[in-house]
């Protein structure tokens, strides 16, 4: 099946991911070309890195972090980022993820949730996916149906039955994609912002514009346009 534009008939969108980075690892891009186009895109993310760097201690690693989360959002022209407290790389599918995920949707009301992929790998061949990565998607899809009904978690204020569409980023079996031939320095600028994060990884050849222009010329092969982020739609 060819790949389908990423529709346009949304304004507000969530995006759900478990940690610092993960948005900007490709998904960055996309959401520059939607806020360039008037659409308004907030992040929601589990974690705040705090485990993701050996050489730094948690208790300072996670305010660093967010930091260069807020600060590669910004670039990108997303203003909301809200971090939900939970711990980096404990991050479990179940009752407390969902109740925090559900409290963000309620709170800010998208037409669309956008998250990555849950899958147990990032493809033939590819590397085991990460846990909180795993965790989190599937949550975010388990929270969407959760926002919605009115007997689950009644606390977290009104129901919120508005969500349209889940999208997965990285999905191995993609159905849409977003061009972001225009837009794609403005991902790989956003993805500059976590220098700690990526100083603190053990391969030290790791260059921003390089390893997502090389993934999202591959993309747009398949969406037949210069530069491409694909996403997996699944209704809400």
């Amino acid at each position: 099946m060819s790949l389908q534009p990423f529709p346009d008939d949304w304004q507000d969108a969530v995006a759900i991911v478990a940690h610092p980075d993960d948005l900007e690892y490709g998904v960055a891009s996309a959401v520059a070309r939607w806020t360039n186009d008037g659409k308004h895109v907030s992040y929601v993310l589990a974690t705040s890195g705090e485990a993701g760097i050996d050489g730094v201690d948690p208790a300072l690693c996670g305010p660093m972090r967010e930091e260069e989360e807020r600060r590669g959002a910004s670039i990108v022209g997303v203003e909301h980022v809200e971090f939900l407290g939970l711990a980096d790389g404990l991050v479990v599918e179940g009752i407390e993820l969902r109740r925090a995920i559900v409290g963000a949707i309620r709170r800010l009301r998208p037409d669309i949730v956008v998250t990555m992929n849950f899958e147990l790998t990032w493809g033939p061949g590819a590397p085991v996916n990460h846990a909180d990565h795993r965790a989190v998607g599937l949550g975010a899809i388990d929270a969407t149906r959760d926002a919605a009904n009115r007997w689950l978690f009644p606390d977290l204020g009104d129901r919120w039955a508005g969500v349209r569409s889940i999208w997965v980023a990285a999905s191995s079996t993609p159905t849409h994609f977003v061009d972001v031939t225009d837009t794609l320095d403005l991902g790989v600028a956003s993805l500059r912002e976590h220098r700690a994060y990526l100083d603190g990884l053990d391969d030290d050849a790791v260059d921003p514009d390089q390893l997502l222009r090389g993934s999202a010329r591959a993309a747009g092969e398949s969406a037949r346009c210069a530069y491409a982020v694909t996403f997996q739609r699944f209704p809400a």
